[in-house]
C-alpha cells in the first residue's frame, strides 16, 4: 500500500495564493482616485459590454481585475445584498465598509476550501461621503483580507509599480481632470519604465461625484465629456511646464 502525498497547509496556502496572484497580474489594471468631489475609477478596457467598473448602490461603486465571470458573480451578489440591506432597515444602512465584509467572508471561505480553486480576482469598494475626509476606499485580495486605502490605489496588472507611482504624485484636493490625467498617466506606464498612450477609447471612466443632486452618485464619462476631461488635464499639464520658475528671467 502506497503511502498518501502529503503537502502541509502552509505549502497548500502559499501555492494557492501564487495561482490566484498569477491569474490577477495576467489583467489590465485599475486605479482608484480622490479628488476634490469625490471618487474616480480608471480602468484600461475598450470593451463597452463587459464592464470592470460598477455602481453597487447609492453611493457605492466596485472595481475588479482577474476572471470575468467571477467578479462579476461578486457584483451581483453585493447588488442583491445592498438591496436587501436598504429595503430591510434603511438606505443608509447600507455602507461600502459592510459590503467590503461580506465580499471579505465569501472570497476567505473560497481561498481556504480544498475543495475548489481560487478566485482570481482582486476588488475595490469605494463609497463617497459628505466630504472627503468621509469617502472610504478598501481593496480586497483574493484570500479575503481587507485593506483599508487612502488617497489612490491599484489593482491588476503591474498593481506595484502604478501604486508607487500614484503615491508621489496624489494629493488632497486634486480637481477631476487632474486626478483623470494622473490615473491615465499611471496606466500608460509599462513595466520597463516607457509610456503608451491611451486614448478615451481604451479606458472605462467613472465617478461617485458628491455634488450630485441625485441620491445616486455614480456616474460614467462616456464620449465628448471624457475626452474633454482628457484635453483639460493635458493642457492644464502643458500650462503649469510653461511657467517660468522663480528667479527666471520673465
Amino acid at each position: 500500500m502506497s503511502t498518501p502525498f502529503y503537502v502541509s497547509p502552509q505549502q497548500a496556502m502559499a501555492d494557492r495564493a501564487e495561482y490566484a496572484r498569477k491569474g490577477i497580474a495576467r489583467g489590465r489594471s485599475v486605479v482608484v482616485l480622490q479628488y476634490n468631489d469625490g471618487v474616480v475609477f480608471v480602468a484600461e478596457n475598450p470593451s463597452r459590454a463587459l464592464h470592470k467598473v460598477s455602481e453597487i448602490y447609492d453611493r457605492i461603486a466596485f472595481a475588479a481585475v482577474g476572471k470575468y465571470n467571477e467578479f462579476e458573480n461578486l457584483r451581483i451578489g453585493g447588488v442583491r445584498y445592498a438591496d436587501l440591506r436598504g429595503y430591510t432597515y434603511d438606505r443608509g444602512d447600507v455602507t461600502a465598509r459592510g459590503l467590503a465584509n461580506v465580499y471579505a467572508q465569501t472570497l476567505g471561505t473560497i481561498f481556504s476550501s480544498a475543495g475548489e480553486k481560487p478566485y482570481e480576482v482582486e476588488l475595490i469598494v469605494a463609497e463617497v461621503g459628505a466630504g472627503p475626509e468621509d469617502d472610504q476606499i478598501y481593496r480586497l485580495p483574493h484570500d479575503g483580507s481587507i485593506v483599508d486605502e487612502h488617497g489612490s490605489v491599484a489593482v491588476g496588472g503591474n498593481a506595484d509599480q502604478i501604486s508607487n507611482y500614484l503615491g508621489q504624485r496624489h494629493r488632497d484636493g486634486m480637481t477631476l481632470s487632474e486626478a483623470l490625467k494622473l490615473a491615465v498617466e499611471s496606466l500608460a506606464r509599462d513595466t520597463n519604465g516607457a509610456e503608451r498612450t491611451l486614448t478615451a477609447e481604451q479606458l472605462e471612466v467613472a465617478v461617485l461625484d458628491r455634488t450630485r443632486p441625485q441620491q445616486r452618485k455614480f456616474k460614467r464619462l462616456l464620449g465628448r465629456q471624457l475626452s474633454r476631461l482628457l484635453e483639460e488635464g493635458a493642457g492644464a499639464s502643458s500650462s503649469d511646464s510653461a511657467e517660468p520658475e522663480e528667479g527666471d528671467a520673465s
